[in-house]
């Protein structure tokens, strides 16, 4: 059995929570398909490039921010450099780099016009990290300092896309300018929290959570109750985004302690103390994770127990105070979900 960094980018604190078993992708149910994210193996040896605002070929159909956009083939030859226009201005939060990104995309091939990928017919919009060796330079260097609402488009030279290897299983050749059109529906950073509505926790034998909203961790209180022997997952803060669903791949803050008879548990892992999201498939985690936050809406605050028989059982994690008998609450913020 190999144990896999959840990350896209790799602290290693959320190891902790990897599930034993099959090794499976971690990158979510968009890698399946040539998305963005699937040539990224590394950091990029490409100079920034020069912006320039065309040519792009026009969007014909599918005008409004996010509808499925058609788009006309390249006309000519297409620049060298990256090409980046504004169609829709949006009015939300700045895109920073190594922010999350939230946005449903359609890519397509410059001078044959073929449709590689697109997020609006799966439905459900891609979240990725802008930073090095997680997305393609294109989207790293075009998408930051736009706004959330915005639609922005852009046509992307093989330097800061798939370069001269290209795509084979998306029929991209090393020679093809790309040409996207994005809608950028929300951005995260390390400072993002649940947004929703308090809810009741007026169980005193579970610990109380912090409903602050600020960025920082939540205090987790304990009141000198036993644990309990069944798995707990109830809401702290309940927001209304979609239903988490048994495969998703969820995007989270999270802070995890051991359970205490005392006031504060210690503190074993927390994304809050890296200053560092983490984004994770739920058939990855322990089945306390995955069981707790199936059917939970994304924007929530959850307060997770996990007993041993369903968090790491006779094998917890080596050089951690998490020990075989040892129950494990946390407070996770489910920011999105793909």
């Amino acid at each position: 059995m190999r144990r896999r960094s959840l990350l896209l980018s790799v602290p290693a604190g959320l190891v902790t929570l990897a599930a034993c078993g099959n090794d499976k992708t971690d990158s979510g149910k968009a890698s399946e398909s040539a998305s963005p994210t699937t040539s990224a193996t590394g950091p990029s040896a490409a100079p920034a490039p020069k912006i320039v605002s065309g040519p792009l070929p026009a969007i014909t159909a599918g005008t409004k921010f996010g509808e499925k956009p058609t788009v006309a083939k390249g006309s000519g030859q297409p620049s060298k450099d990256l090409a980046v226009k504004t169609v829709i201005a949006g009015g939300g939060r700045t895109v920073a780099e190594n922010d999350f990104v939230q946005a449903h995309y359609l890519g397509q091939i410059w001078d044959t016009a073929k449709v590689f990928d697109n997020s609006y017919d799966r439905k459900t919009p891609l979240v990725i990290q802008l930073s090095q060796g997680q997305i393609i330079d294109g989207w790293r260097y075009a998408l930051t300092g736009k706004k959330v609402g915005s639609r922005v488009q852009l046509a992307v030279p093989p330097t800061w896309g798939y370069g001269t290897q290209g795509n084979t299983q998306a029929g991209i050749k090393g020679t093809d300018t790309l040409v996207f059109v994005i809608d950028v529906q929300n951005t995260f950073n390390a400072k993002s929290s649940a947004d929703g509505k308090k809810a009741a926790q007026s169980d005193t034998a579970l610990p109380t959570v912090g409903t602050n909203t600020d960025g920082a961790a939540p205090s987790i209180t304990f009141h000198g109750a036993a644990a309990p022997k069944n798995l707990v997952a109830n809401y702290v803060i309940e927001g209304d985004g979609p239903v988490v669903k048994a495969d998703s791949t969820v995007l989270v803050q999270y802070k995890g302690v051991l359970w205490d008879t005392g006031k504060e548990g210690k503190e074993f892992d927390s994304t809050y103390a890296r200053k560092q999201l983490a984004s994770f498939s739920l058939q990855q985690v322990v089945k306390g994770w995955a069981q707790g936050l199936t059917g939970k809406k994304v924007g929530s605050r959850v307060l997770i127990v996990v007993p041993p028989s369903l968090g790491y059982g006779d094998n917890p994690p080596p050089n951690s105070p998490i020990k075989k008998d040892s129950v494990l609450v946390f407070s996770v913020d489910i920011l999105a979900a793909m």
